[in-house]
């Protein structure tokens, strides 16, 4: 079963990724800028969404994805760890929060395509 110690082990083999403590709880960074939490139960994490896709992935998936109230306003979207399918979908979305967050020229490095600018 997919937990938190298998979202921190995969954020941290993305290039450049760092841990920090913030808001008492483990966050992950690449070049300055946060990619992913872990709020303090450890049941869910949070990571970069685009508000227009958010809602969609809401409502299609409303048992793995949710927002909490006080998050509403951000471009950040929750995943319940234990919705998950399995680890390569977690992957797939740290990967696409990480590349999110990361530089341009490092996406592009890593994953062999060119980031978009929405």
């Amino acid at each position: 079963m997919t937990d938190s110690d298998d979202v921190r082990r995969i954020a941290l083999s993305l290039p450049e990724t760092v841990e920090k403590e913030a808001w008492q709880m483990p966050t992950f960074r690449v070049a300055g800028r946060m990619f992913v939490t872990i709020p303090d139960d450890e049941t869910s994490f949070a990571v970069r969404c685009p508000r227009h896709e958010r809602e969609e992935l809401i409502a299609a998936e409303p048992e793995k994805f949710w927002v909490p109230p006080h998050e509403a306003g951000s471009s950040w979207v929750r995943v319940r760890i234990a919705a998950l399918d399995d680890l390569a979908e977690l992957r797939d979305i740290l990967v696409d929060s990480w590349s999110q967050a990361a530089p341009p020229e490092l996406v592009e490095k890593f994953t062999g395509r060119t980031p978009s600018t929405t």
